[in-house]
């Protein structure tokens, strides 16, 4: 069996332009679909999200007499934490996507927003962690804006071009029980792209 990369080949511009997805898609999409699984990919990014909070929490410990091994106890409780709430959203993300079977969804006008996120979300922890006066508002807010851009990545974009890729590499018809194909076009493909397709499928 061809490796699905092939079959992405042979597919229509548009499908393949989908498939392919962005640089953090193929990132992640080189290696194995297993390894790739959403579940994983949200724990990674949970894990990347935790490091970046560390000097934070380091900050906020010493500033309050803590030491620096219960501020590392403190912050690997809360960085397992995040990792298993991102996997479970990762999860939830490809399950809603086997239920509900959509196109991945093209992110190219909030992509930069959903970049920003992050960035927005830490400025505010920090506040909150550096004067608490702000209250508790504040402190969940911040959590939010810095957790949600990766779950909404992955649960938008990349668990259903992950569900297609897999069906492909497994040989079943990726785009079975699909009601459209590519979001934003009032046809799913031409005659001739539905020809080719089904080609492609039987050469699976």
């Amino acid at each position: 069996m061809e490796g699905w990369q092939n079959v992405v080949e042979s597919m229509d511009s548009e499908h393949r332009h989908m498939l392919r997805g962005g640089s953090v898609s193929n990132f992640f999409l080189r290696d194995s679909l297993t390894l790739c699984h959403p579940i994983f990919v949200g724990g990674l990014y949970g894990l990347m999200i935790s490091v970046a909070l560390l000097p934070l929490m380091t900050y906020g410990g010493l500033s309050i007499g803590e030491g620096y091994s219960q501020i590392g106890r403190e912050w690997l409780f809360q960085m397992l934490v995040i990792v298993a709430i991102t996997s479970i959203l990762g999860a939830f993300s490809i399950l809603i996507s086997t239920i509900v079977k959509r196109p991945p969804a093209r992110l190219v006008y909030i992509r930069r927003i959903l970049f920003a996120l992050p960035f927005i979300g830490l400025t505010v922890l920090s506040a909150s962690i550096i004067d608490n006066q702000y209250g508790i508002i504040l402190d969940r807010l911040g959590w939010f804006i810095y957790i949600l851009p990766g779950p909404l990545w992955i649960h938008l974009s990349y668990a259903p071009r992950w569900r297609i890729i897999d069906r492909i590499d497994r040989g079943i018809e990726p785009f079975e029980g699909m009601k459209m194909t590519i979001y934003g076009d009032t046809k799913t493909a031409s005659p001739e792209s539905d020809f080719d397709l089904e080609e492609v499928i039987d050469i699976v």
